[in-house]
C-alpha cells in the first residue's frame, strides 16, 4: 500500500525533473530507496521479493524526478499522516471499488 502511494503520488506529476518530497512512516520504502537495496534487488532479478512489478514502476517513474524522503513516525498525531491512515483504511473497506491486481493474481508477482 506504502509503495503504491508514494507510486500514484509521483505519476500525478506532469513535468520531469520535479523536486519532490515525499513524507512516509514506511521505513521499508525509504530505507529500499536510500540505502540503495532496490538496486540490489533488480540486479538479482528480485529474487525472494515481493511485487517486482511495483517497484520496477516505481523505478520507471522515480528516476524522472528529484526525490527527497522524509520519515515521519506512524501514529504519532501528525496530521497529515494520520489522514492518510484513515483514507487508507476507508478504502481497504470499500470492497465495491476494489480493482484486480492482475499481477498478483496471475502469480506474476
Amino acid at each position: 500500500m506504502e509503495l503504491m502511494a508514494v507510486i500514484k503520488g509521483l505519476e500525478a506529476l506532469k513535468k520531469p525533473n520535479e523536486n519532490v518530497t515525499i513524507y512516509s512512516d514506511s521505513k521499508y520504502v525509504i530505507d529500499a530507496v536510500e540505502k540503495g537495496w532496490v538496486h540490489g534487488w533488480v540486479r538479482k532479478g528480485f529474487a525472494g521479493k515481493k511485487n517486482p512489478d511495483l517497484w520496477m514502476r516505481f523505478l520507471n517513474v522515480y528516476k524522472l524526478h528529484n526525490v527527497k524522503f522524509v520519515w515521519v513516525k506512524g501514529h504519532a498525531g501528525h496530521p497529515e499522516n494520520e489522514r492518510c491512515d484513515r483514507l487508507a483504511v476507508q478504502a481497504s473497506q470499500d470492497s465495491a471499488n476494489w480493482k484486480i491486481d492482475t499481477v498478483f493474481e496471475t502469480g506474476n508477482g
